[in-house]
């Protein structure tokens, strides 16, 4: 804008009424959260910015559209911004990310985030999952020293599905077999000493060898003591490892031996479990996006 017709604007403004200055308030706050989002999300993909269709590092910029500096790829000609090929891409209403952001550090439930941030609920849904994609991934490279492992489990559930694969049950209503079945989705927890933890939804029973061998061995060091109950999964998985194992046998009474015990892991699945109690259930198909919530939250 020139300088003589912003003179003009703000010679204008002494004339508006009351609630037209609330209203211009209120538009240059959205603006400016806007603004500080889009400024954010661009510095945060500067780094590794690229082509998403052809990973072309040959760019210019070419324009803006909707806040967002828009580039153009030399190699195949695309165009694209810094959300191009993520999560977060066509989603509407940045001005209310940060906002929504602090609801999920607290862990709100969809609909109190949607009336905190004044949006509709599915789209509080939306934005919860598309915002936890990067979280559960957000996983430690390696596990060291002494390596606690143990598994929880919960009730399957296909909460939001249109077509069930069983009768439906009420909420809160228990399995209809006793003990471990296939009613059940495992959640295998690995933790060392220091605190660094990976989560694995393993699938339904109990928790197996070969399941053990899939999940373990990519984040384990080669020198690390495995302790675990008396399952014996993890003996034939430490065995065939050729790593060193100890078992806790909670079956004896068997909490603690000197600095063998799965303490950590289990006070883990505490937290977790009262943590998750608050959303009144989880559909089994997002628990990987809530072990990885409760993870960043946890840290």
């Amino acid at each position: 804008m020139r300088s003589a017709d912003f003179g003009q604007l703000l010679a204008q403004l002494k004339d508006l009424s009351l609630r037209q200055r609330e209203r211009v308030l209120a538009y240059l706050s959205v603006s400016d959260q806007r603004e500080k989002v889009i400024g954010i999300l661009e510095k945060a993909a500067e780094a590794s910015l690229a082509c998403p269709q052809c990973r072309s590092l040959h760019f210019h910029r070419h324009g803006r559209a909707d806040g967002l500096q828009r580039f153009r790829c030399i190699d195949c000609g695309r165009t694209f911004n810094s959300l191009s090929g993520t999560p977060l891409a066509r989603l509407r209403l940045k001005s209310k990310w940060l906002e929504y952001s602090r609801c999920l550090l607290h862990a709100t439930t969809v609909r109190r985030a949607a009336i905190g941030v004044a949006i509709h609920k599915n789209t509080s849904f939306r934005w919860r999952h598309r915002f936890l994609t990067l979280p559960k991934t957000d996983r430690p490279e390696k596990l060291t020293g002494i390596l606690e492992a143990d598994e929880m489990y919960c009730l399957e559930s296909e909460k939001g599905a249109r077509h069930l694969d069983r009768p439906p049950r009420k909420r809160g209503e228990a399995a209809t077999k006793r003990g471990l079945s296939f009613e059940q989705v495992c959640i295998l927890v690995a933790r060392d000493r220091t605190g660094q933890t990976i989560d694995y939804v393993t699938g339904k029973g109990p928790v197996n060898k070969r399941q053990l061998k899939r999940c373990l061995p990519p984040v384990m060091d080669d020198d690390v003591l495995l302790v675990s109950d008396a399952n014996a999964a993890y003996r034939y998985f430490a065995r065939d490892q050729g790593i060193s194992h100890e078992i806790v046998n909670a079956s004896a009474s068997e909490r603690v031996r000197g600095a063998i015990h799965i303490q950590n892991v289990n006070a883990y699945h505490s937290r977790y479990k009262g943590w998750v109690s608050r959303f009144h259930g989880v559909a089994s198909h997002y628990l990987p996006n809530y072990l990885g919530w409760h993870w960043a939250v946890d840290r």
